[in-house]
């Protein structure tokens, strides 16, 4: 997340098409400036390589950013087989190239299988999880590898889309914490060869898709009513939740950190809005009472 001294007010989401080649600080950056927005985050980053959909949070929607983490996420990749390289996709370097076996459709759809539902995954070296406060990108760039421990992670849907004996292209749907590079070299193993990414588009991520996204270009040529108006509402990626409403007296106390007495509501998180402004989220306790857990200020956004 980022901040700086002067800015609009500007709370909402844009769904960006991330272009190759670029990071996703660096995208979030540009449309920051487009939008002249004081506060903005993004939801996950895209490899520099990878393109597709990035949703970038602004003002109070930076609030939810760390929820939309948790979200299923939907790729379509192509990985080369035969080459490894040390980053896992095609701007690495070449680290090994071993023969590719001749495979049918059926004996690669029988591979795929192995890496449906629920998978060990080890991370790569290049990515931001940390190894005692440094990130493991850092310590691969200084010619570092260390340990990784596997994480659980979930393939929900494995599709082939295409294939020749030099190449793979998958529709893949996945929970959240999947490396689709490790995925890719997992899948090159199982095969007795390697692999590495050449392709990578990212198509949804939670309840958004990549035909709701504007590129850089579209974005670029709307005037700032028009800018506005692509900006998606704070509470969209929390539709999940229930949703419950409070009278304007129990809003204030709400906003003022207080527990207020509600009845008739199980338990748990709920989206609270108060004359169909959305407040933030409480937590419904034991006892019949309303406690407030993430507030929102969304009565000022300038124009």
């Amino acid at each position: 997340m980022s901040k700086r001294k002067s800015g609009r007010d500007v709370h909402g989401i844009v769904l960006l098409d991330k272009r190759q080649g670029v990071s996703s600080n660096k995208a979030l950056q540009e449309i920051r400036r487009l939008l002249n927005a004081n506060k903005a985050g993004h939801t996950g980053s895209l490899d520099p390589l990878a393109t597709g959909l990035l949703p970038l949070c602004f003002g109070e929607a930076t609030k939810v950013s760390a929820l939309m983490l948790d979200d299923d996420k939907r790729y379509q990749v192509t990985f080369r087989l035969g080459v490894m390289t040390d980053t896992g996709d095609s701007e690495g370097i070449v680290i090994r190239e071993m023969p590719v076996p001749s495979f049918t459709e059926a004996e690669l759809l029988d591979c795929l299988q192995q890496f449906t539902g629920p998978i060990e995954q080890v991370p790569p070296m290049y990515s931001a999880l940390k190894h005692h406060g440094k990130k493991l990108y850092e310590l691969a760039r200084e010619g570092q590898i260390v340990d990784r421990p596997p994480r659980r992670i979930s393939i929900h849907k494995l599709t082939l889309l295409a294939f020749d004996q030099e190449s793979v292209t998958l529709d893949v749907c996945c929970s959240k914490g999947t490396y689709i590079r490790s995925l890719a070299e997992d899948i090159g193993h199982a095969m007795a060869t390697c692999a590495t990414v050449t392709e990578l588009r990212r198509t949804a991520a939670g309840i958004f898709a990549i035909e709701q996204a504007y590129t850089l270009e579209q974005l670029q040529s709307m005037n700032s009513a028009q800018l506005t108006e692509c900006l998606i509402a704070v509470d969209a990626p929390l539709s999940d939740i229930p949703a419950i409403s409070l009278t304007p007296e129990q809003a204030i106390n709400i906003n003022h950190g207080q527990q207020i007495l509600f009845t008739g509501q199980p338990m748990g998180t709920v989206r609270m809005y108060s004359q169909q402004t959305f407040l933030g989220l409480g937590e419904i306790l034991l006892n019949d009472k309303l406690a407030p857990k993430k507030i929102f200020n969304l009565n000022h956004q300038s124009a």
